[in-house]
């Protein structure tokens, strides 16, 4: 006998509850998006909800602290309107990233300001639970730096290496973090702050404070490149960030780059991870006859490679050689990435985006548009962040802004 066939997936329904609500961020989310404000009449136009709607749902905000009255606006008929903006100290986040390297802490306003922020290095080799106490401090030292009321956190956010186990709160296995498989850092650190604590990789919250804090655009659709210890790419599509299915979108360090090289891990030679690790382009740079430099740990690792990349923009051709190879496989990747998706913006940025920008703006931009499907339609911009070298830390804090005051549709379904 053949099995019954399995129930079509069912859409689920919403609320009225649920539909206030997501009218309330909607109507937060255009104050945000303009700095200079918004009458109640124009968010009424811009959100296409009814005055009366508009109206309770900006009292309610001027209730919470979130908006503020910002003067008057006359110039037609009628009586001049009272223009609305959004109140920076109305609520704060707390961003943490954890890299292999350091730990970098930000508390952030409303706007997506950074008020307070700090750094501290890792013990290389140090276990997850002397890391997850050390991040723990750095968030209560940095709170009480900035003088944020508690009352006033809306969160702490965590971006980390992936891959991630967001709906845990898990680090899964980062690969340049040794000893971290299934690391509830979720868990450890709400216990430890008494904060809300969301987790994501470094390349989605990257993504994410580009979105909040670096000016991409509130309906865009961009790729960011993250270049740190690792690569990937944080995807945004039409304003909202592509999770995938597990939360791990964006992985792009085993593409296969130019096939040359040490064999990577996956089995193929040649990814761009692999290639483009820092300790490899060191060893690239050394084999060319630069250095040499003692690469006992990664911040060894790290210093060489600031050296490598200071060459690079003096001019030395071996050093040049190397960093601009990097480049060019980058950009392969980059071309892959924005003709599947018709991106019209890539973003780079990342704790080695300093140092590679000079070079990498120089190589990767020509290589891109020569290979752009659609150029004949629109231009591919290619930039760095405008959010800076913190971008994973302010990102980290950006998930809680964005999940508490940004519209997304998920806010209408009815939890079963």
């Amino acid at each position: 006998m053949a099995a019954p066939p399995r129930p079509a997936a069912v859409r689920r329904g919403s609320n009225l509850p649920r539909v206030g609500d997501y009218n309330r961020v909607v109507v937060l989310d255009a104050v945000r998006r303009h700095a200079e404000g918004l009458s109640r009449v124009e968010l009424a136009a811009l959100t296409g909800l009814s005055a009366q709607t508009v109206s309770n749902i900006c009292r309610h905000l001027l209730e919470q602290g979130l908006v503020v009255e910002a003067g008057k606006q006359g110039g037609g008929p009628g009586k001049p309107r009272t223009i609305l903006q959004l109140a920076p100290s109305g609520r704060y986040a707390v961003g943490v990233h954890l890299d292999p390297v350091v730990v970098t802490t930000v508390v952030l306003d409303l706007r997506g300001g950074v008020v307070a922020r700090s750094d501290a290095p890792l013990v290389p080799g140090a276990p997850p639970a002397e890391t997850l106490a050390l991040m723990a401090a750095e968030v209560a030292a940095t709170v009480e730096a900035s003088g944020v009321p508690g009352d006033r956190l809306a969160g702490l956010g965590v971006a980390a290496p992936g891959p991630v186990d967001g709906a845990a709160g898990d680090v899964v296995g980062a690969p340049n973090l040794p000893g971290w498989a299934r690391v509830p850092v979720r868990a450890a650190l709400a216990e430890a702050t008494g904060l809300p604590v969301l987790l994501d990789k470094d390349v989605v919250a990257a993504a994410v404070a580009e979105m909040w804090a670096g000016g991409a655009g509130p309906t865009g659709s961009f790729a960011f490149f993250y270049l740190g210890t690792g690569i990937g790419a944080g995807l945004v599509l039409r304003g909202e960030v592509l999770r995938g299915a597990s939360g791990n979108a964006g992985e792009v360090g085993h593409l296969a780059a130019d096939g040359e090289g040490p064999l990577c891990e996956c089995g193929q030679r040649g990814c761009l991870g692999e290639r483009n690790a820092p300790r490899s382009l060191v060893l690239q740079a050394q084999a060319a006859g630069l250095g040499p430099w003692p690469l006992d740990d990664e911040l060894a690792v790290d210093r060489a490679l600031g050296e490598v990349c200071r060459l690079a923009d003096e001019g030395v051709p071996a050093a040049v050689a190397v960093v601009d190879a990097a480049a060019a496989r980058v950009a392969r990747a980059v071309s892959g990435v924005q003709n599947l998706l018709d991106l019209d913006l890539v973003v780079f940025g990342g704790p080695l985006w300093p140092r590679l920008e000079r070079r990498f703006l120089e190589v990767v931009p020509t290589l891109v548009r020569a290979q752009e499907v659609a150029a004949p339609l629109h231009a591919v911009q290619i930039r760095g962040t405008r959010v800076g070298r913190d971008v994973a830390a302010v990102g980290a804090a950006c998930l809680v802004l964005d999940d508490a005051f940004s519209p997304r549709s998920s806010v209408l379904l009815v939890s079963s």
